[in-house]
């Protein structure tokens, strides 16, 4: 260390400036070797640095305004798709209606189905979450930028390595041999990863969707590469890793189905229950309210089951994604309230043994 120090303090000038001694840095090595590489290479490496980072600021750009782009486009869609009011013929009683274009009667049933076909028609566009649609599409160009980024820096340190003269084969076998290790050591993370893209890739679910996943079932709050965050219906967050979720069960794709049984004294007749129960429903169908969530008639299935001096009759409504259990409400409250009116009795309630063993 003093021999440096003194080699350097020997070159020393009377102006205190500095020449380069060639004992420090060779005798075949001058400031005029240094330029000429600081001027060649180095000006070369410098460059390939700055050429990377512009590129990779390019980019990004590209990919932001490519985001940016598709979940306006994506928004601006959802908001033109918002229902417009379903068309609702009324048929009174004994009567047929006509078309209003050709003056041709249509029986009840066609009417129906046309009621039911402009419904969801009219309720297309109203079930894609534009926050999920912005979260997918972030997501996937997040991916897109890590991809990108990394590609610049292997293809600088490339280049950088050829400028130094450096033999980069290996360097290559290094990394190979690394990326084996890491890729043991962190396989997990990288199944996270993997399966978060195929995920977003498939949309398999979103943000609004309800699912259950086996560990736990909820409303989906965020969806990342790495982690899905769930709420559920006690209000606690899960963080569940992507890599662990083996099968998925999301209840509110295209629509969802409320399920009712409502419960009737065992003696009363079936016919009877049923036809009160539909009449019910075709209440609740013609409710401006409830149109928009019902996407057809709820039907009365018939006798579900029978127990002790309890008849169950099931009610089937298709309905909008996530609106089942406020259907499954309004249909048990009103099948409920029209039994009671027409004076069906409800199940005998059996009271508890009060006896002892004898």
């Amino acid at each position: 260390m003093r021999s440096c120090w003194g080699s350097l303090n020997n070159g020393l000038m009377a102006d205190n400036s500095y020449i380069l001694p060639t004992n420090v840095l060779g005798p075949e090595l001058s400031w005029e070797i240094v330029l000429d590489w600081v001027l060649g290479r180095g000006l070369t490496i410098v460059l390939i640095v700055i050429g990377a980072t512009v590129l990779r600021w390019f980019l990004h750009r590209l990919i932001d305004r490519a985001v940016s782009s598709l979940v306006k486009e994506k928004r601006a869609r959802s908001d033109h798709r918002e229902p417009a009011p379903a068309v609702v013929e009324t048929v009174a009683p004994g009567c047929t209606p006509e078309d209003s274009s050709g003056g041709q009667a249509k029986p009840p049933s066609v009417v129906r189905r046309r009621h039911t076909w402009l419904r969801a028609r009219a309720l297309e566009g109203r079930f894609l979450n534009p926050e999920r649609q912005r979260q997918r599409v972030e997501t996937l160009g997040s991916v897109l930028r890590s991809i990108a980024t990394v590609g610049i820096l292997i293809t600088a340190i490339f280049m950088v390595g050829d400028q130094l003269g450096l033999n980069m084969a290996p360097v290559i076998a290094s990394a190979g041999f690394g990326g084996v290790a890491l890729g043991f050591g962190a396989q997990s993370l990288v199944k996270d990863y993997l399966t978060g893209i195929f995920m977003l890739a498939e949309d398999q679910y979103g943000v609004g969707d309800f699912i259950d996943t086996g560990t736990a079932a909820g409303t989906v709050e965020e969806v990342t590469l790495r982690v899905t965050r769930l709420r559920d219906a006690q209000g606690v967050i899960w963080y569940i890793r992507n890599g662990e979720i083996v099968r998925v069960a999301n209840k509110s794709q295209g629509w969802s189905t409320a399920i009712v049984d409502i419960p009737v004294a065992y003696d009363e007749s079936p016919e009877r229950v049923i036809s009160v129960l539909t009449t019910a429903m075709q209440e609740l169908e013609g409710d401006p309210e409830w149109e928009s969530i019902l996407l057809e008639q709820p039907r009365v299935v018939g006798v579900e089951a029978v127990s002790g001096g309890a008849m169950s009759i099931r009610i089937l409504a298709k309905c909008a994604p996530n609106e089942h259990w406020s259907a499954q409400r309004e249909i048990r409250e009103r099948g409920l309230t029209a039994c009671a009116r027409e004076g069906i009795k409800g199940p005998a309630v059996i009271p508890p043994y009060q006896g002892g063993l004898s």
